[in-house]
């Protein structure tokens, strides 16, 4: 079995992290105006030293902040593109158990990447471990793709065409600009080619006006453009789930609705794929995975802290090695373990058994 020694790694995660109870009441007390940015990002920089110290404890070859400086998963990237601004909803996103806060995006004006703080993100943990520091940020999809209606100012794109033709050219710019920041391993978070999957949400879609067989080709056209400028020497990889928002989820239904786009159309490196339930399918669709990129399977779930066998893992391991090559796969949670900054339902404690069990398995199946 040869080793990786780029990413995706046979032991990897996909990015967010519970945040520490210091930082939730930092945030809280920025947020009533009771603590300054500056003392913010001094919570902020301790927070994620000591995270990417525990992650590198447990074994982890890939390194992300936690997204201990952001909100939401999608929304914070967004916000700061050009063009697009926060905005409070009606109301927030119905999942299977809770509704989301209800804070989204609008579109003002043209769509673009002149700069990000997220740059300076990816930085500080570059700076601040030996292993492979990871960046994930929201697929292209995410600033269309929730089920309420994204506004867009008709005077500034009176056709979606053109709103999409800028989104791809910003992602491209901010992708090399990850590139250029010394980023090679970058996680484009890919939730609504999945929700596509699902036929209540496909509905939904139709009903607001779009066409949902037209939404996966687009939006893996999105993903090309964005990664379309970048060196060889970066690892793209996508995640897909069906959402993840204090234990609850927001869709169901296999990846075989949108197979084709997702293993023939896009040319990302690698998967992170869903998997901790029945809701995502079955392994059948692996078949569809290309010679020289890997499918990272998501049997270990966040959603609850619960640790699970490692004979089932495996088990699942060999199942899915039935429909592609055991040597294109590897190991991972299903999704992070707090999507948003509320985060899952479930004990740090726990969450580090989970990412260190998954280590062991690795090792066991795949070799040190």
């Amino acid at each position: 079995m040869t080793q990786r020694t780029k990413p995706p790694f046979r032991a990897d995660h996909v990015g967010s992290l519970l945040r520490p109870a210091a930082l939730k009441a930092a945030r809280q007390r920025h947020a009533k105006g009771e603590l300054g940015a500056a003392e913010l990002k001094a919570v902020e920089d301790r927070a994620i030293e000591d995270i990417i110290k525990k992650q590198e404890a447990v074994g982890l070859q890939s390194i992300t902040d936690g997204e201990f400086r952001r909100s939401w998963w999608h929304l914070d990237f967004l916000w700061g593109l050009d063009g697009v601004e926060k905005h409070v909803m009606d109301t927030g996103i119905a999942f299977a158990a809770v509704t989301t806060r209800n804070e989204g995006i609008r579109v003002t004006g043209k769509i673009g990447f002149s700069s990000h703080p997220m740059i300076e993100h990816f930085k500080f943990v570059k700076a601040r471990t030996t292993r492979t520091p990871k960046m994930t940020i929201p697929a292209p999809s995410a600033i269309y793709g929730r089920p309420i209606g994204t506004p867009v100012d008709k005077s500034v794109y009176p056709n979606k065409e053109k709103m999409f033709d800028d989104l791809g050219q910003a992602y491209k710019k901010a992708v090399r600009a990850f590139y250029d920041a010394g980023c090679r391993y970058l996680q484009l978070d890919e939730v609504f080619i999945a929700m596509l999957c699902d036929p209540h949400y496909r509905q939904q879609m139709k009903d607001r006006g779009d066409d949902p067989a037209a939404l996966g080709p687009l939006y893996g056209d999105l993903i090309n453009t964005a990664i379309s400028d970048i060196p060889s020497d970066m690892t793209v990889t996508m995640h897909l789930c069906r959402g993840n928002y204090k234990s609850t989820f927001m869709g169901t239904g296999g990846y075989d609705a949108e197979q084709e786009v997702l293993f023939d159309k896009i040319k990302v490196n690698g998967y992170f794929m869903e998997y901790d339930t029945a809701r995502a399918g079955g392994f059948e669709p692996l078949r569809k995975l290309q010679k020289g990129r890997c499918a990272v399977l998501g049997l270990v779930t966040t959603k609850s802290g619960t640790l699970e066998s490692k004979d089932a893992i495996k088990r699942r391991i060999e199942e899915a090695a039935k429909f592609t090559d055991l040597d294109q796969l590897c190991l991972s949670t299903q999704c992070g373990f707090a999507s948003t900054e509320e985060g899952n339902v479930l004990a740090e404690e726990e969450q580090w058994a989970k990412l260190r069990m998954i280590g062991e398995v690795a090792r066991e199946v795949w070799g040190n």
